[in-house]
């Protein structure tokens, strides 16, 4: 079978590249020549004062991920005869038949077919060249264009583009701009329509805001005009195909044997967990590896925005909001999605993220009986995490008392796990709390575990420890009746 069988007879101006910022001589800026105040007041001839020393050197610039094509230098497989080449293989091309083929079959057709139109219009081009253009070609009629070689890289895992001509990608927890060039920004929305229409969505002026998921699972959001002033901009948040779990964190650093036995402990006793952190720093990753320690016997429900987590067990009921209709109307909350679930005799209920109203059944699903159940949640610290929570339930039941829900708070949660994403591009365990109870209106807390700087060793990674005061827990009973109360206790005796 030929993707193609008709015959049909038969560019952008480049823009300059931004420029790339210079160190000072220095290492760092320096404050101009200050004049005395007081003097001049006096009348006396003020003197300049010396510069203050730089304080804080520039960092050195990282490596890029690629060596960049100057903007300045337009790319031959984008204008010029090869153009006319590409344009005239996408009218001979079936798309139909394109989408049946394997893709190394597609990408081998594609290019004889390249090498074809190059000898009839007398157009010198390589072997390199030619595989080139069948496998842009390839990406283009069954992937997702020139972004298909870095959703391909398992060492990135953040894909951003700010343009046709502006592409960055997040490796190892820094950024860096690759040398990724698309045709035009309607390229750019035409490949984030592809990615929409994939889970049933659409993104376009009149509904210029999407949230959707790739086959793979990554997480995509998309911005269109008018709301992105400079064309259409796409957020990809990659689907790590490598699982990771509590050996693995421990192996890249980011917690130690005994904080992974603390958490271990906490998911095979059914506490109820919040995960807090800042985007990016590894909620889901650490939700993830929770949810390999539940008990294939549990029937689990799951409700997220965008289906991205990995459960292994065999009773998983994946439940996904939807957007409303172009008439406003069809939406489903995660707060509907909450309600639901309580009517499916789940043993455990899994938040992908609590943003807003679903908080209040989120503590109530707590609180009936639901124990072991899972969150995530945006704070910057543990005690941050309560405000938030207290915040949200509040954005649904505007009329309950403050001390009725800071009541229900200590008494559904019990551990909250702070992660964080630090300057080193690692994602580190920050803190453990538990929750003790309410004294008065101010919900009690303790550190179980809090991660302690030691400084940077001489490769600029962050080196610590994570200590423990050793306490003893609130939920003492509740480690007796698993039978983990001698293992909860040894693990916090080992780290101190």
């Amino acid at each position: 079978m030929r993707v193609f069988g008709r015959r049909v007879e038969g560019g952008g101006t480049p823009e300059p590249g931004p420029a790339r910022p210079r160190a000072r001589a220095n290492g760092g800026c320096q404050l101009g020549p200050a004049m005395d105040v007081e003097a001049a007041a006096l009348g006396e001839t003020p003197l300049p004062l010396p510069p203050l020393p730089s304080l804080l050197p520039v960092p050195d610039e990282p490596p890029p991920l690629e060596v960049l094509r100057p903007n300045s230098a337009p790319d031959p497989l984008l204008e010029g005869p090869m153009a006319r080449i590409r344009t005239q293989v996408l009218e001979r091309v079936d798309p139909v038949v394109a989408a049946e083929l394997p893709p190394a079959q597609l990408r081998e057709q594609l290019e004889a077919l390249v090498h074809e139109l190059a000898d009839r219009e007398r157009i010198e081009i390589s072997a390199r060249e030619q595989a080139r253009i069948a496998e842009e070609l390839a990406h283009d009629m069954v992937g997702y264009g020139p972004l298909e070689p870095l959703l391909q890289d398992e060492s990135i895992s953040d894909i951003m583009v700010n343009g046709p001509d502006n592409v960055y990608v997040e490796r190892a927890g820094r950024l860096y701009r690759v040398d990724v060039r698309f045709r035009n920004a309607a390229q750019v929305a035409a490949i984030a329509q592809k990615m929409a229409a994939t889970v049933g969505r659409r993104v376009d002026e009149s509904s210029p805001l999407v949230d959707c998921r790739l086959l793979d699972g990554s997480r995509v959001n998309v911005v269109f005009p008018p709301l992105a002033l400079d064309g259409p901009v796409i957020s990809i948040r990659k689907f790590a195909k490598k699982k990771l779990d509590f050996s693995a964190m421990v192996q890249i650093g980011s917690m130690s044997p005994q904080v992974a036995r603390i958490c271990e402990i906490a998911a095979r006793c059914r506490l109820n967990l919040v995960i807090s952190g800042g985007t990016g720093s590894g909620k889901t990753t650490l939700l993830n590896a929770l949810s390999r320690l539940i008990d294939h016997g549990e029937r689990i429900v799951t409700i997220e925005d965008a289906a991205e987590l990995q459960l292994q067990q065999p009773h998983v009921v994946r439940l996904e909001t939807r957007p409303p209709n172009l008439e406003g109307k069809g939406e489903v909350t995660a707060r509907d999605l909450v309600r639901n679930a309580l009517r499916m005799r789940p043993d455990r209920i899994i938040v992908g993220e609590c943003r807003g109203p679903e908080t209040f059944d989120m503590l109530q699903a707590m609180n009936t009986g639901h124990d072991g159940s899972l969150t995530t949640i945006h704070a910057n610290t543990t005690r941050d995490a309560l405000t938030r929570i207290e915040n949200m339930v509040q954005m649904g039941q505007q009329n309950l008392p403050v001390k009725a829900i800071r009541t229900q708070i200590a008494s559904a949660i019990d551990l909250i796990i702070q992660i964080e994403r630090m300057r080193d591009g690692g994602r580190r365990v920050a803190a453990i709390s538990e929750i003790c109870g309410l004294e008065g209106d101010v919900i009690t807390m303790n550190d179980v575990f809090v991660f302690e700087y030691l400084g940077d060793d001489p490769s600029g990674r962050i080196r610590g420890r994570w200590v423990t005061p050793g306490v003893r827990p609130s939920f003492q009973d509740r480690l007796e009746y698993y039978g983990l109360a001698h293992a909860w206790m040894q693990a916090l005796a080992e780290a101190q």
